[in-house]
């Protein structure tokens, strides 16, 4: 990081190797969002947390997968829990699986988001309901590393029903989505397994975007913002 940077950024304070990280992520390239969806790569992207309270509550684990050439990279996908000084209530236990030593054993804070970026790179965002995981990623990397998280999402909640509308009204959430493209789920609630399923609806959305002439992550965006503002009028 530049000395102008270290001067007036406010927050924590990380050591060297952590803020060369940090430089050599913002150093990456960027991606053309109005390529081709086969030439670029895709992150997929779900979280886990300790409850949906956007204000108080916290982010305790992140799972990804890599769309690369219309297809889901298995290779190619990120999982971690982030340590935790408090567990999560049991009833929210229930709901993701990570056990309370699961937590408290987790990856320090840091190093896990660091890990997730290196993991990330440029490469653009997409998952399913955007606001709650961006909100929980950005506010944790602005905490742990003073890091202000701008990044390309894309919100298949709202692509899906712009793509085929006759649908909008009766689907709402992931599962409905899934159900009608049988799409499987090995461990509902796991953000591995979450991410999973939503990188397979993404490619279930790309035959549908080429009918409508969207061929690009930068057209299904627009298209994201046509269908809020149909939703925002509803």
């Amino acid at each position: 990081m530049n000395w102008f940077r270290r001067l007036f950024r406010s927050g924590p304070q990380l050591d060297a190797a952590t803020e060369q990280r940090l430089e050599l992520w913002r150093q990456n390239p960027g991606v053309d969002l109005k390529a081709g969806f086969d030439a670029a790569r895709y992150v997929v992207v779900d979280v886990e947390t300790t409850g949906l309270d956007l204000n108080k509550d916290r982010l305790i684990a992140i799972g990804a997968c890599a769309v690369e050439g219309g297809q889901v990279v298995l290779a190619d996908s990120f999982e971690i829990v982030l340590r935790q000084d408090r567990i999560s209530a049991k009833d929210n236990i229930l709901i993701h699986g990570i056990s309370g030593e699961t937590q408290r054993e987790g990856v320090e804070p840091e190093q896990g988001l660091l890990d997730f970026l290196d993991f990330l790179g440029k490469s653009p965002l997409v998952a399913f309901h955007v606001t709650f995981d961006q909100t929980m990623i950005r506010r944790a990397m602005k905490e742990y590393l003073g890091l202000d998280f701008k990044h390309p999402w894309l919100d298949l909640a709202y692509v899906m029903p712009g793509l085929m509308p006759e649908y909008a009204r009766r689907y709402r959430a992931l599962d409905d989505w899934s159900g009608h493209f049988r799409i499987g789920n090995f461990a509902r609630h796991s953000a591995l397994a979450d991410a999973l399923a939503t990188a397979q609806l993404f490619l279930c959305a790309l035959p549908l975007a080429a009918t409508k002439r969207s061929d690009s992550y930068g057209s299904l965006q627009d298209l994201e913002k046509a269908q809020r503002w149909v939703s925002w009028a509803n």
